[in-house]
């Protein structure tokens, strides 16, 4: 792609964008779109590994998830659920496998990374379900501390994330003491000035989360929990912290998401990365992922582990959605 298309790109961002195809059609064949996904993750050994245990687990009528657990932790951890990215439909506890290690080594946290059913296959609610039971796996362990849970998604995952926190909320579920929101996509409607804009941008653009908000909904109508947008009443929730791109059709309905919540009384932490683009953690040297990434350990940090001192700071990928 011609990184000149978008004046106001990171120029540390130029050269990922040049090595891109042009993907605003990738949605319209899955299987190749999943199988282009996780020809971007990284191979080999990922950081931080051999300072956790990890364990795959198949839950019983419910999903495959992955339990992080930083070695030797003592007594109580904090918790958090982790929720990959993929538009829905593409996706899996491999390809988010570094960003869930890098969080649950920089908190010292248990990370439950959820493997949740995909559409077109398993339409809405099939995976929000899913992500819900893991939900409470995490918080019926006995090394997770009740008392700080929270739940993070980016892209796809962070419309999946806001869409656990509502049902934690209204099914009396596990409370949450943070939702982070990562580049979410919360809005089926694709009104935004943003999403009408953005109809090429990098990695992701308007033709995308359409193909993806047809596959997911599975000819349903959206309501409030598959499209966290639509919900009319968002008080109650638990603490926010959302991040958008300048460059993403998803920036706006994160930005009014933010807004709507701050309305309803509940606190939020809002950043929006200039010149950035949807997945553009992927480079991950550039200093605007390596700024996304040490504010999304600070922001999580404060709420998980709120007495102890600041834990270290390593970026996190985010992943396309």
């Amino acid at each position: 792609m011609d990184p000149s298309l978008w004046p106001t790109l990171d120029p540390e961002l130029a050269y990922l964008v040049e090595a891109l195809p042009d993907m605003s059609e990738g949605m319209a064949d899955v299987v190749a779109a999943r199988q282009m996904m996780a020809s971007f993750m990284p191979k080999g050994p990922v950081p931080h590994e051999d300072d956790l245990d990890i364990t795959d687990v198949t839950l019983p009528g419910g999903p495959a998830v992955r339990l992080y657990r930083p070695s030797g932790a003592p007594g109580y951890s904090p918790g958090l659920l982790y929720i990959h990215g993929g538009g829905f439909c593409l996706g899996s506890i491999d390809t988010e496998h570094g960003g869930a290690v890098q969080l649950a080594y920089a908190l010292q946290a248990v990370v439950v990374s959820v493997d949740y059913r995909l559409a077109p296959e398993h339409p809405y609610p099939a995976g929000l379900e899913d992500c819900y039971a893991a939900l409470q796996y995490l918080a019926d362990l006995d090394i997770v501390d009740p008392a700080r849970i929270g739940v993070h998604g980016q892209s796809a995952g962070g419309g999946l994330a806001a869409a656990t926190a509502l049902l934690a909320r209204d099914r009396g579920g596990p409370p949450l003491v943070v939702q982070s929101l990562g580049i979410p996509e919360l809005d089926d409607r694709l009104e935004t000035p943003s999403m009408q804009a953005f109809v090429n941008t990098p990695m992701w653009s308007r033709p995308q989360a359409v193909q993806s908000w047809e596959l997911y909904l599975g000819g349903k109508a959206a309501d409030g929990y598959a499209a966290p947008a639509r919900m009319a009443d968002l008080a109650g929730l638990p603490p926010a912290y959302i991040t958008t791109m300048e460059l993403d059709p998803l920036r706006d309905e994160g930005i009014i998401y933010a807004m709507r919540l701050l309305a309803a009384g509940v606190s939020v932490e809002l950043h929006n990365y200039p010149g950035a683009f949807h997945g553009a953690s992927l480079a991950t040297n550039a200093t605007v992922s390596r700024r996304s990434g040490a504010d999304l350990v600070a922001a999580l940090n404060a709420k998980l582990n709120p007495s102890a001192p600041a834990a270290p700071s390593h970026p996190t990928s985010a992943q396309p959605s």
